[in-house]
């Protein structure tokens, strides 16, 4: 999103802040989602398959199409309940079946350039993406592949331009990128229309219809309408019960905006139980955030780095241990380390702020403030780097450019940590 230089004043928070909202949350409907909660019947459909591809894989492991299909079942199995084992299965299955086709099935390339975008392997996804081009051109296919990973790494008039060239297919996957872009580019309004035509455009594909409604979600808290990200994810649900990720959305908004403490510790926990992912723990971190305990938060917090550090996710979660390490977990040596891995594998603004902030945070100032002028200053950023950037222009007494970054990260504080909201509240005086 975009934000643009703005005059402000001390006082900017002062009418968000004396307002009392009455609760989005319905507890009754969170308690009957967690105490009845059982496994779905696509839930029951992917366990039946897997066990189905399974058989068939370990009777006939050279069958051309067992791999491909046993692969799919475990992509699907791994979206359902996140272990990284179900992905790395897949991944390893594909690149055996390419093995086996001789290189030669461009779908394969193509799905194989989509478990290394969700493994954040850019690079990789790229060099597979190029093999499906040499094979076939560029179809459809492979541009809206290739406007993912544009995307993903900063290539945004690339992106933008791959984006108009597909406008004529107006398919799901178009409004699902129009929606990311104009996220990118400050369009929030329609950005949360588009994502609600791509639910629209998904037929009977369930899971497809559920990503989009739970991503309209997202960015309906990324702009302030908790009412209407609420809705969302309860649209969600009622579509398939294992929508964890809706399941969390609801947890937030009863954190972050209700304030129910309890309730929001409740469903995490039941997703730390039915998800495999750390996710849930980061969250659960936030929580105890909010409580003050710090103790509490240290222990989840060092669950969550031991867990997503592992070499398994790859660089999946550097984004969150980074925030961690310049934190609560004060090791800004290591937030270093990784902010710098980032920004060769997607030199975007929003990777180039972590770095900054993670150089300030090591004392490296100078170098810090030279990576903010080379590669953030006037780019789009969201929050978390927003309140990076403002606490970092504050400790370089910088205060008028702070006061900018930080008002633009209270307009957008739904997308920040209970402490980080509490700071920003407490620097307005």
């Amino acid at each position: 999103m975009k934000n643009f230089p703005v005059i402000c004043c001390l006082s900017f928070f002062l009418s968000s802040c004396t307002t009392k909202d009455t609760a989005t949350v319905d507890p009754a409907f969170a308690d009957s989602l967690i105490n009845h909660f059982t496994p779905t019947q696509l839930a029951i459909t992917t366990d039946n398959n897997l066990a189905f591809w399974k058989k068939r894989m370990d009777s006939l492991p050279d069958n051309y199409v067992n791999g491909p299909k046993y692969a799919s079942v475990l992509s699907s199995r791994f979206h359902l309940y996140g272990n990284i084992k179900d992905l790395l299965k897949a991944d390893s299955l594909m690149k055996c079946s390419n093995e086996a086709n001789q290189q030669k099935d461009p779908g394969i390339f193509r799905t194989l350039a989509s478990f290394a975008l969700l493994q954040h392997q850019f690079q990789q996804a790229d060099s597979f993406l190029e093999k499906a081009v040499q094979i076939e051109g560029h179809t459809i296919p492979n541009t809206y592949l290739d406007f993912d990973i544009a995307f993903e790494t900063g290539q945004y008039a690339k992106a933008g331009n791959l984006l108009k060239s597909l406008e004529k297919d107006k398919a799901y996957a178009w409004y699902f990128r129009k929606s990311k872009y104009d996220h990118y580019d400050g369009s929030l309004d329609s950005s949360i229309r588009n994502m609600q035509q791509a639910a629209s455009k998904a037929a009977d594909n369930k899971y497809l219809k559920q990503i989009a409604l739970s991503n309209a979600a997202d960015l309906s808290i990324h702009k302030g309408d908790l009412s209407a990200a609420y809705n969302l994810y309860r649209q969600s649900i009622k579509i398939d019960a294992t929508d964890f990720h809706s399941m969390m959305g609801i947890g937030w908004i009863a954190l972050v905006h209700d304030k129910n403490d309890t309730l929001a510790e409740k469903i995490f926990q039941f997703v730390h139980q039915h998800h495999d992912a750390p996710d849930a723990l980061l969250k659960l971190n936030q929580v105890a955030e909010a409580r003050g305990d710090i103790k509490l938060q240290q222990k989840y917090a060092a669950e969550f780095a031991k867990l997503a550090s592992d070499k398994m996710y790859g660089n999946m979660y550097n984004k969150y241990l980074i925030d961690l390490y310049t934190g609560i977990l004060n090791n800004s040596g290591k937030a270093v380390l990784l902010a710098e891995q980032e920004t060769y594998s997607r030199p975007t603004p929003q990777v180039y702020a972590w770095y900054a902030w993670s150089l300030f945070c090591n004392n490296q100032k100078e170098k810090a403030y030279e990576i903010f002028k080379g590669f953030v200053s006037q780019k789009p950023l969201e929050a978390l780097e927003l309140y990076y950037m403002g606490k970092m222009m504050q400790g370089l007494q910088k205060g008028f450019n702070a006061q900018q970054f930080f008002k633009a990260a209270y307009k957008n504080r739904y997308d920040l940590s209970p402490a980080k909201v509490k700071d920003l509240k407490e620097i307005s005086g």
